[in-house]
């Protein structure tokens, strides 16, 4: 059991830009990616304001969370992981990413503990026309347990920059990691992660994605490299609203006997165009994964374009994928209508039914967190 400890590391941040995170129109904007700052709900904290460090502290023994700039300077060891399965040449903005001034959080869990209260990690845009470089590193040793919440973010007003985030992720033997991204940004942003997670054997990684305001772009396709009798479970929320462009989806590599893999994606347009991916490797014996995409067009204008891939390089392998695009159906808006409601409140209700998610092996704690980021956000879509 994990007892509570404070650890801090110095902000990078004046004081007066600090203050700025009062002001309640930034603090919603916190509050709907899920950021509160309350050491008495999270485990530990990090905030990241622009390229500066402004909060990065641990509430809890057994997690470890800095700067990933003090990590390199705390542990020789932390630069064995740096670029170890997102690649320096993958493309253009991992190139970009891979400069001196990159942040970016280091956060792990000890061996043997399992830190089930939330880790949150804020990423924060607020120059105009920036781009944010970033490069988190993420560890759960083995036996541990680990769950974060990652809220990106920009300030209100600033509608044009540039997000560019390096993520590698690295479960350890018997290890879990929960990762809940929740992003909420403006019209003409363009967002570019770049993310990868090796699972060791027994290992359980689970990726959750929310996405709901207006954006110019996200561009993203982590994959899992997954080892013997782990698991990796991708499970996304996506609404692209008029004139944003979303290219997303998820990619897992079965490379371990045993080994499984799950990717479950809701879209909806809005106006917006999204390209729904999902990819599954079975390379190993007695492998399974599934991949299921649904999507729901709201709007005449925009699109949805789902690419789900099933690739079998061994013969005993059990790969499957279900995809459907459509509408809200008329008859089940009568039949909520027949019950009361109002053709409004029927397709609201039918919408938040269709973006509930049943998340498998997620703490009811972070389940909590995510459906309430998801109603504030609700408020804007509906």
């Amino acid at each position: 059991m994990s007892e509570r400890v404070s650890e801090f590391e110095q902000s990078e941040v004046e004081e007066s830009e600090m203050d700025e995170m009062e002001d309640p129109a930034v603090k919603r904007r916190l509050e709907s990616v899920g950021i509160e700052f309350d050491p008495k709900k999270r485990s530990a904290t990090f905030m990241q304001v622009d390229q500066k460090t402004a909060k990065a502290s641990s509430f809890m023994e057994g997690v470890e969370i800095m700067s990933i700039r003090t990590a390199l300077e705390k542990y020789e060891w932390v630069e064995d992981y740096f670029w170890r399965i997102v690649k320096r040449e993958q493309d253009d903005f991992t190139k970009i990413a891979d400069s001196e001034e990159v942040n970016g959080y280091f956060i792990r869990s000890l061996p043997g503990y399992k830190v089930e209260i939330p880790v949150e990690a804020c990423l924060y845009l607020r120059k105009a026309g920036l781009k944010q470089k970033v490069h988190n590193i993420i560890i759960a040793e083995e036996n541990s347990e680990l769950n974060i919440i990652s809220g990106c973010t920009s300030h209100p007003g600033i509608r044009n920059g540039m997000h560019i985030g390096i993520s590698e992720f690295f479960v350890k033997k018997n290890a879990k990691l929960t990762f809940s991204m929740i992003h909420s940004w403006e019209s003409d942003i363009e967002v570019r992660p770049r993310s990868a997670a090796l699972v060791e054997e027994n290992g359980l990684f689970i990726s959750n994605y929310v996405l709901m305001n207006p954006v110019k772009l996200v561009q993203m396709y982590p994959t899992a490299y997954v080892e013997k009798n782990a698991t990796a479970i991708f499970s996304s929320v996506i609404v692209a609203l008029e004139n944003s462009v979303v290219d997303a989806g998820s990619r897992a590599v079965l490379r371990g006997e045993n080994a499984s893999a799950e990717i479950i994606s809701r879209t909806i347009s809005k106006g917006g165009d999204i390209i729904a991916r999902g990819h599954i490797i079975g390379s190993a014996p007695d492998v399974r994964g599934h991949l299921e995409c649904r999507g729901l067009m709201l709007s005449e204008n925009g699109k949805i374009h789902a690419v789900p891939e099933l690739d079998a390089r061994y013969p005993n392998v059990d790969l499957s994928h279900e995809a459907a695009i459509g509408k809200i159906a008329e008859e089940e808006i009568f039949y909520l209508q027949s019950r009361g409601l109002s053709k409004e409140e029927a397709e609201a209700a039918i919408i938040r039914g269709f973006l509930e998610l049943d998340i498998k092996g997620i703490p009811d704690v972070l389940k909590r967190e995510i459906d309430k980021a998801i109603s504030l956000l609700e408020t804007d879509l509906l």
